[in-house]
């Protein structure tokens, strides 16, 4: 069996982290197993669809690397529902319904004043349909066996029909709901794996029944825990972000995945360069049932340490001019964006601004500018300098290293110093101890 799965959303608006968890999950469980990952379109909503979103979710999927096989939209697929629909129609397994949402909800209140589950009333065979009110269309669910699956995250799952209202599938004006169009497309596309949010699990049931309904095998499923904020809710800086909020803020699309793939399971998050590496850990049975949480400093965490193992070939057309391989293995260890490249440049090849120095550091930057021009910088011009600056001064440690490294890159810390000073050469470092000195 080749393993297919799909990430559907609907085009209302962006993807949030949330949404992105979801599609990095099927398509990690497809990729390790060598199948196929489908993107849906669930743009059955005309009023509320927008191809912006649509354009949007397609260009986010790109820049996280979650390529789909193939893309399908359900706005094309009507027909095929249609079809669909007059075949349950025919069996007696959907059925017309007229009431209005008042009397819905007022029905509703009236079995819970009794104590009673407030589920869904089917009227009388042969009962009246009242002139000129279009019907809304119910699909009619089997009480009589329990709805039954075992779930890949929460095993096995029992649900009882009759405390199920039978579900709405499609509007007085023709528009279709979610419930059915989905059953009808993860049969024609040959879903094998349906893996969402916990928050789906009684859709799932009904869902069930409408697969066997239409003489198919249900799918597996698998509803793992719900995505939320460290602070309880997704919301603030990237908790509730989309990837423009992402890419602004500098996080690489693989440190997102790297977190993405294992929160809400018992593996440790550990930062991977390639979907290809995820796939080959992702596991359903590690999958845990508490809410996973999403916390934007363990992205930044992760991105910082993803930036330090990462070769200079795998981020060469990203990276700011003037910045080559050298460059790269000097200064990646001390970035937690690879924006901040940039505002390293100047440290190595151009102009710093005179650091703020007392007098006794300033008269310890003379001795060391007098000490620099007597070295020899072909080696270890570094390791020299501080060498004889600790014969000729009684400093050492902070006080030996600071005024240094602030002289030479004004800056408190940074790369180690030795290839820091290697690279910055021996006129610009003695010119910037000179300057400091004065």
């Amino acid at each position: 069996m080749t393993v297919v799965t799909r990430f559907a959303p609907s085009p209302t608006g962006r993807l949030h982290v949330g949404n992105i968890r979801t599609a990095l999950h099927n398509y990690l469980l497809s990729a390790k197993a060598g199948g196929r990952f489908l993107l849906r379109i669930d743009d059955t909503d005309v009023e509320r669809s927008r191809e912006e979103h649509v354009a949007s979710i397609v260009g986010d999927l790109d820049w996280l690397g979650l390529i789909p096989d193939s893309v399908f939209r359900q706005s094309e697929r009507f027909a095929l529902y249609e079809q669909e629909f007059e075949k349950l129609k025919a069996a007696g397994r959907v059925y017309a319904c007229y009431e209005t949402p008042e009397e819905l909800e007022l029905r509703r209140k009236v079995l819970l004043g009794r104590g009673l589950p407030p589920v869904y009333e089917r009227k009388a065979e042969g009962h009246s349909a009242p002139e000129g009110v279009a019907p809304h269309w119910r699909f009619k669910l089997d009480h009589g066996a329990a709805i039954e699956w075992t779930d890949l995250v929460r095993g096995p799952q029992h649900f009882d029909p009759k405390l199920i209202s039978d579900p709405v599938i499609r509007r007085a004006d023709g528009s279709w709901l979610y419930l059915l169009p989905s059953v009808i497309d993860d049969i024609d596309l040959k879903i094998t794996h349906v893996l969402r949010g916990e928050d789906h699990v009684s859709n799932s049931a009904v869902q069930v029944q409408m697969f066997e309904a239409l003489g198919a095998r249900p799918p597996a499923f698998a509803h793992e825990a719900l995505l939320v904020a460290a602070e309880g809710k997704l919301s603030k800086r990237l908790g509730s972000s989309g990837v423009d909020e992402l890419r602004a803020a500098g996080i690489e699309p693989m440190a997102l995945n790297s977190l993405l793939a294992r929160l809400g399971t018992s593996q440790p998050v550990e930062p991977r360069a390639t979907l290809q590496e995820l796939a080959a850990g992702f596991d359903l049975a590690t999958f845990g049932r508490a809410p996973a949480h999403f916390d934007p400093a363990e992205v930044e965490q992760v991105n910082r340490k993803l930036l330090h193992h990462l070769d200079f070939e795998s981020v060469a057309d990203r990276l700011p001019a003037g910045v080559g391989p050298a460059e790269w293995t000097l200064l990646s260890g001390n970035i937690d964006h690879i924006g901040e490249l940039a505002d390293w440049m100047p440290i190595l090849d151009g102009e710093i601004e005179r650091p703020f120095l007392d007098e006794s550091e300033r008269a310890f930057l003379d001795d060391a500018a007098q000490a620099a021009e007597a070295i020899d910088w072909t080696s270890n011009p570094w390791g020299e300098l501080t060498a004889a600056l600790k014969d000729r001064t009684d400093r050492k440690g902070k006080a030996l290293f600071r005024p240094l490294r602030l002289a030479l890159t004004g800056r408190e810390s940074g790369p180690e110093m030795a290839a820091l000073v290697a690279r910055i050469g021996r006129e610009r470092s003695l010119s910037r101890l000179k300057a400091a000195a004065g």
